[in-house]
Parts: structure tokens; C-alpha cells; sequence
């Protein structure tokens, strides 16, 4: 069995198995705070850059103190290394991991005593101050990803309930940071298990095509990459997709961000789901509907990986 990694933001490995969080962490109370996934391949995090640039919009977004880059750099530097070390093989092979930045508000700030009150009130300080927390885990990727990536998924549509431009007129709902409050995604997804599918893609209230609660939604044309504009309609921005966009432009490919709706993911050649960890899946079925299947899926799969191993 993999050793699950823990890793604080100065460098410490921790026992995983050992608490870390207080009860009254906001991460835990309200889901106040932001993470990120990364695929850890060949003992090495994969796409940093792209998702450190990320956790800092988010962060921004939600009013957190701007993240040390350099301390998480380490941080997941750290993971990775022991990650490989400890669940390296003897012929040198690496399993693949799940490595998630964790960055929260913090403990929930209380009021102090009277006493302390009083003697704070002349300095102009009523409340304690809290600190963020910070963290890095590495886990085992689950069973489901190998399932996804060898044999695509079958989805349905869901109506995510605000139009595109809900984003625009309603900032505080933070709908462009990957924030720690997922549990309308994981309840979409257990939604769609109980009527036989493997995954959602969100709709907007006007009918256009979104994202899925954990993937980027990519349709291909021809030689053409299409995805959602994150800005206008309200999505998180894809790491994996910005990776495999730059790569496919050096390789020939044209990449363009269109508003989309159902009609245009049946049209398609190919529809695909990009992921940080899955990375990419095939849409084989939406709505009970067969997709179109590529001549070459494979010639896809490895343009993204070899988008991931640039990024």
C-alpha cells in the first residue's frame, strides 16, 4: 500500500496519520480556502508554474494573503521527492500520485476575555490575529482515473442554475476560483451515478456548455481545439487545458475559445474531458447519446501528455 505524504509549508514531512487541522479551522467551518490538484509523474509535480499562477488568482479572489511561491515550490518539491522515495520501486519506477495544495483562512479568529480586551483597546487591537494554514498531501491516484483514461466516460448535462454572466454581476460568488466549497460538485457527481453516468457537464440557464465539477470540456474539429471562455461564462481556468493549447499550437493545431452548447459536443469529432490528474478522458456518451469516436484517440492522449511533461 502507497504512504500517503504530508508536507506544511516550511518544509516539514509530517505523519499523515496524525492530525493537523484545529476544529475550527475555516477550512473546515465554512470551506474558507482554495486548493489545487497535481498530478505528481516520475516522482515529479507536474505543470507547477501553471498551477501556482492559479492558487494566487484564487487567493486574490477570496482576500487571502498573497501565497509565498517560492515556500510552496519547495513545499511540493518536498512531496514529490518523498513521495518518490518512499514508494519508489526497486527497478526505479514511480507509482503515479494525487498531491493537493491546501491553503485556508486559518483558525476562526474568537473575541478574547475582558482583560485582554481592555489592555488591547489602547494599542488599537480588540481580536486575536489568525494565521493561514498551508499544507501539501500526496495520495494514491484513485481507481477511477485508470478507468476514465483507458475507457472514456459517459455524462449527462446538468443545469448549473446562473447565466454566463452571473460571474460578472456577482464577483463574491467566486465562480472563477478553485475554491475549497465542493460540495455541490460532489453532489453533481454522485447525482449523476444514480442515473448511470460517469460524469457531468454543467450548462449555463441559457443552454451553453461550461465545465464538468472536475474537468475542463474540450471539443475537436478537425485539426481545431475548442473550450469555453473561462472569463465569459464563468468557469475556472484549466491548467491542463492552457498546457495542451500551448503545446497543440507548436504542433499545428488551431485552438479557439468558443461559446458552446449541446448541440455543438454531438457535432464534434471528439469531446474530451481534461483534468489535472485523469488528464484527459473521452466523452464516449452524453445524455445516452453515442459520441463520436476518433480514428486515432491515442495520437490525442499523447498530445496531452506531452503538453503535461512541458508544462
Amino acid at each position: 500500500m502507497a504512504q500517503r505524504i504530508l508536507v506544511t509549508l516550511d518544509g516539514a514531512v509530517l505523519d499523515p496519520d496524525v492530525p493537523l487541522l484545529h476544529a475550527d479551522d475555516l477550512a473546515a467551518v465554512r470551506g474558507d480556502g482554495i486548493f489545487e490538484t497535481l498530478l505528481v509523474r516520475d516522482g515529479k509535480a507536474c505543470c507547477v508554474g501553471l498551477h501556482l499562477e492559479r492558487l494566487a488568482r484564487s487567493a486574490a479572489a477570496l482576500d487571502l494573503p498573497a501565497p509565498d511561491e517560492q515556500a510552496w515550490r519547495e513545499a511540493i518539491e518536498t512531496g514529490a521527492r518523498t513521495w518518490a522515495k518512499e514508494n519508489g520501486s526497486e527497478n526505479g519506477s514511480v507509482p503515479e500520485g494525487l498531491m493537493r495544495l491546501v491553503y485556508s483562512r486559518g483558525r476562526e479568529i474568537a473575541p478574547v476575555d475582558q482583560v485582554v480586551a481592555r489592555d488591547r483597546a489602547e494599542t488599537g487591537l480588540t481580536r486575536e490575529s489568525n494565521e493561514a494554514t498551508a499544507y501539501v498531501t500526496v495520495n494514491p491516484v484513485p481507481e477511477r482515473v485508470q478507468a476514465a483514461r483507458a475507457e472514456g466516460v459517459s455524462a449527462i448535462t446538468l443545469n448549473r442554475g446562473y447565466s454566463v454572466d452571473y460571474a460578472q454581476q456577482a464577483p463574491w460568488a467566486l465562480l472563477g476560483a478553485k475554491t475549497l466549497s465542493y460540495a455541490t460538485n460532489m453532489a453533481a457527481q454522485r447525482y449523476a451515478a444514480s442515473q448511470g453516468a460517469d460524469d457531468v457537464i454543467y450548462l449555463s440557464s441559457e443552454g451553453q456548455v461550461l465545465e464538468s465539477p472536475r474537468s475542463t470540456v474540450i471539443v475537436v474539429r478537425g485539426r481545431t481545439l475548442v473550450t469555453p471562455p473561462p472569463e465569459k461564462v464563468g468557469i475556472l481556468s484549466g491548467t491542463t487545458q492552457q498546457a495542451l493549447f500551448a503545446t497543440a499550437q507548436k504542433e499545428g493545431w488551431d485552438t479557439s475559445m468558443e461559446q458552446l452548447r449541446t448541440v455543438d459536443l454531438i457535432q464534434a469529432d471528439a469531446v474530451w474531458l481534461l483534468s489535472s490528474v485523469t488528464l484527459v478522458a473521452r466523452v464516449r456518451e452524453l445524455n445516452g447519446f453515442e459520441l463520436s469516436t476518433p480514428t486515432r484517440p491515442e495520437d490525442f492522449v499523447a498530445l496531452v501528455d506531452k503538453a503535461v511533461a512541458a508544462g
